[in-house]
């Protein structure tokens, strides 16, 4: 009997060891993960994200870099595509460069702490720390968490997240919308705390040079604040910037300065301005006839191959596709009707000017863009040199997102 008894003491006490030092619970990793993301001065990553809201998943490789207090670098390429864009955050301001194109854009923003983004360390966690109906389990080597989605697209609903349970590093994300379909999934293939970083890896200059241009002979095009544009700036206006999810406050959509079919010189306009849509008419599409206006005659050029959206909205559909010359670039707008009322316009422009312009930064996956307007908002990005302007009196971001996403998976196509 006594032997029994100190049998059951001994495996007692070795379960409160076993105990002591295995798995933690929710609130003891939480406290850490705080700890961990206050003391933290750099980190980097890479791994690969891939994208489920076009018909065919969109896979891309992510590098992230980041320099404690606020110097960000995030470079996304698709391989499948040879196309790479880098998002920047110095001393500067932030910026979105194309080095294969030769483009710098830069906006007005303060990103990142405006808004999260799936493959930056601290919003994952931060999400974590926020939510105080957080689910937690444990795998085999991860804790994992299942929060809610902190992000500025409103059909993401919640995001689980795996971390390493030895050193709390990122291991994968999963977001999902509100039918707990993922819609963007992160795999991190490696991730180190405390980096030590070359300046140049956070300088404008340096990243235009990590890959040949298709200009390399040409200077590149960078954006320069000189002032704000109060009508083009609530238009979202952007040439190519709107890659950076950049705006064209005092962009000059066309070069040479031509005036467009309605008479308008395009010196401080982008592909269709937005006020101009929302002081003329109610009706946005009337509008883009009047702005992006005349129908392209003989046709768009050969070298500009249009593309049209894969996802429509339920309740909607496609009223016309017109060919139109913009700036002297052709081009094309196509008009939607039902539920909603849009209109999407795409050109390739040549070199675009810009500047500053507010408005909220848009995070589609693939590129930033820059979304502006109340009653009226307008969408705006440029991808492998296309720009593209989605405009509408009704229809909900997170719609204007999925389009946004869909038009992107069909270039090439």
């Amino acid at each position: 009997m006594r032997r029994i008894t100190w049998t059951a003491a001994i495996l007692l006490c070795l379960s409160l060891v076993l105990a002591a030092c295995g798995t933690k619970d929710a609130e003891s990793v939480v406290k850490e993960l705080d700890k961990v993301v206050n003391n933290m001065e750099s980190y980097q990553g890479s791994g690969t994200m891939t994208l489920h809201t076009s018909q065919q998943p969109l896979k891309y490789n992510v590098e992230v870099s980041y320099q404690k207090p606020q110097y960000y670098r995030i470079k996304l390429t698709n391989e499948e595509k040879d196309i790479t864009q880098i998002v920047l955050r110095n001393d500067d301001g932030v910026f979105v460069l194309t080095p294969k194109l030769n483009k710098v854009f830069r906006f007005q923003s303060d990103w990142p702490q405006n808004q999260g983004q799936v493959y930056l360390y601290q919003t994952l966690i931060q999400s974590i720390l926020v939510d105080g109906s957080r689910q937690f389990a444990v795998d085999e080597d991860a804790y994992v968490f299942d929060v809610m989605a902190n992000y500025n697209n409103g059909s993401l609903a919640r995001q689980k997240i795996w971390l390493n349970k030895s050193d709390y590093k990122p291991v994968q994300v999963e977001v999902s919308d509100t039918n707990a379909a993922v819609m963007v999934d992160v795999k991190f293939d490696k991730f180190e705390f405390g980096p030590k970083f070359d300046k140049t890896v956070f300088e404008t200059e340096a990243n235009m040079k990590t890959e040949p241009s298709s200009q390399s002979t040409e200077e590149p095009t960078m954006t320069v604040p000189e002032q704000n544009v109060g009508d083009d700036a609530s238009a979202g206006n952007t040439g190519d910037d709107a890659a950076a999810g950049n705006t064209g406050g005092d962009e000059a959509a066309a070069p040479d300065d031509k005036p467009d079919a309605s008479g308008n010189k395009q010196e401080d306009e982008s592909a269709v301005d937005g006020d101009d849509q929302t002081d003329n008419s109610s009706n946005n599409d009337e509008n883009a006839d009047d702005d992006a206006s005349a129908e392209a005659p003989g046709g768009t050029d050969a070298k500009f191959t249009a593309m049209k959206p894969s996802y429509t909205p339920d309740g909607v559909t496609e009223q016309d596709l017109v060919d139109i010359v913009f700036g002297g670039n052709p081009g094309l707008m196509i008009r939607y009707t039902g539920d909603y009322s849009y209109t999407l316009i795409q050109t390739q422009p040549d070199d675009v000017a810009s500047s500053f312009a507010p408005g909220m930064m848009v995070d589609l996956g693939f590129t930033m863009g820059q979304l502006t307007g109340d009653e009226q908002q307008t969408l705006t990005w440029t991808y492998e040199g296309h720009q593209f302007r989605l405009t509408s009196a009704n229809l909900p971001e997170s719609e204007m997102i999925k389009i946004a996403q869909s038009v992107q998976g069909e270039i090439g196509k």
